[in-house]
């Protein structure tokens, strides 16, 4: 099924928003946290963004690596919803749009609640599959103190919720701006739910 910008999906008990779109892309050619804005990054399929240390077939994240560095590599893409960043300021964070290592922020699209496998379109030629969410870890700590916490919460059967945003494998390349739309494609039922990645 496709969904376009203008469409919201209501599953029964939830409504899921999903139009979007991009507020800012970055990337950094070193493995650092804060990743530099850019007028536009260059997504190329089966490896990432063009430019980025994350970028290629295989596992980036040095950790992974460390263990296996044959693993595919299910975080080729890092997006961020701009509302957390809303959020986080509300609680007295200073978060800008690529500090907290995100390629691809976003507005209006609700990236957690979106299922394995979704498929997001960005500006003309661009597709992307969510491969899961991002765990949040300690070096948002070194950004400023207690970020780390503020990306996690409970839900009310007790169960983690990690909002640090979700990671993406590129299927079809192509240049993404700010201001670009952002349409979803849901895979076929049954939808498995985000699992970290």
């Amino acid at each position: 099924m496709r969904i376009h910008a203008e469409t919201r999906v209501e599953k029964p008990g939830q409504g899921q928003d999903m139009t979007g779109q991009v507020t800012a892309v970055s990337r950094s050619g070193a493995h650092t946290m804060r990743k530099p804005i850019q007028e536009v990054i260059q997504l190329v399929a089966g490896m990432g963004v063009d430019g980025d240390a994350h970028q290629g077939e295989t596992v980036k994240h040095r950790s992974r690596v460390a263990r296996d560095p044959t693993q595919p590599n299910l975080r080729q893409v890092h997006l961020i919803h701009a509302e957390l960043h809303d959020e986080l300021r509300e609680q007295g964070f200073a978060i800008a749009p690529g500090e907290m290592g995100e390629n691809i922020t976003t507005r209006g699209l609700d990236l957690l609640g979106l299922p394995a496998g979704a498929r997001l379109r960005l500006g003309e030629t661009a597709t992307i599959e969510v491969t899961g969410l991002r765990n949040p870890c300690a070096q948002l700590d070194g950004i400023q103190p207690g970020l780390m916490a503020a990306t996690l919460d409970r839900d009310a059967e007790g169960r983690l919720v990690r909002k640090a945003g979700v990671m993406a494998v590129v299927l079809t390349g192509g240049e993404v701006r700010p201001g670009d739309a952002i349409s979803v494609e849901l895979p076929p039922e049954p939808h498995r739910a985000l699992e970290p990645v």
